[in-house]
């Protein structure tokens, strides 16, 4: 899904035949090369490189990898990535890098929580060998990356503690990662289930109100882009405070 001349959504479903499950890893084409940012699932490694190829590169065009935060769903492919492309730089914010790289265990990965959502023996080979990879360049909030005439790195913690979002500030586009999302067309916040600490998810919220949006990019659920969408994203933040 083009987005700009130089920036696609890319589309990977998460479970084969259901397209409405798909989740949106995005590439950005600059003059020093490609950018990923996040990496889709476990086993979905020969997908996103397909996707990638389908934008008319390869994954030896990927120089670096920006990982918004340690979810399994954005870290999947991390290490196969690597593996192929040494020379990568991965982002991540600090409070994510210890958990990406294996030190801690991923927050939302136990046993209770994914035995209804995969067959045991998948499950427990996830929990035996969690996706994991390298973080070598630490990004901060209010950072801006030199990547399609600058990029702002907008701390959002909530649904993890280092939760990222990134405006590419000359196309006034959000890619919002999972603190919001898009369900049936709608744009709402992130999923309370999988957030560990929804008011203070809701409160990054209020950041991102801030900032002149005209559209928004969600892992889960694609583009947004009708109009008022800092006033939507103040009304969501707004709503599940006072709930």
């Amino acid at each position: 899904m083009k987005l700009t001349d130089r920036i696609s959504a890319l589309v990977i479903p998460m479970r084969e035949g259901q397209p409405e499950s798909a989740i949106h890893p995005v590439l950005l084409q600059d003059e020093d090369g490609a950018t990923l940012i996040d990496t889709g699932m476990m086993g979905q490694y020969d997908l996103l490189v397909r996707a990638i190829e389908a934008e008319g590169l390869s994954v030896s065009d990927v120089k670096r990898i920006i990982v918004t935060h340690q979810d399994i769903d954005h870290i999947g492919s991390l290490h196969n990535l690597q593996v192929c492309t040494p020379h990568l730089e991965v982002y991540a914010h600090a409070d994510e890098r210890p958990y990406i790289e294996g030190e801690l265990p991923l927050i939302k990965l136990s046993r209770e929580r994914l035995s209804k959502a995969m067959p045991p023996e998948q499950l427990e080979a996830l929990l035996a060998n969690p996706p994991r990879g390298h973080v070598n360049r630490l990004v901060v909030d209010g950072e801006r990356l030199p990547l399609q005439g600058g990029i702002q790195i907008i701390h959002t913690p909530g649904h993890t503690p280092g939760h990222i979002s990134l405006f590419v500030e000359k196309e006034g586009l959000l890619i919002a990662a999972d603190a919001l999302r898009v369900v049936n067309g709608e744009l709402v916040g992130p999923s309370e289930p999988v957030t560990p600490d929804m008011p203070q998810a809701l409160r990054s919220l209020l950041k991102l109100a801030e900032l002149p949006v005209q559209r928004v990019l969600c892992y889960h659920g694609g583009l947004y882009e009708k109009e008022g969408i800092p006033a939507r994203i103040a009304e969501i933040a707004a709503e599940g405070l006072r709930d």
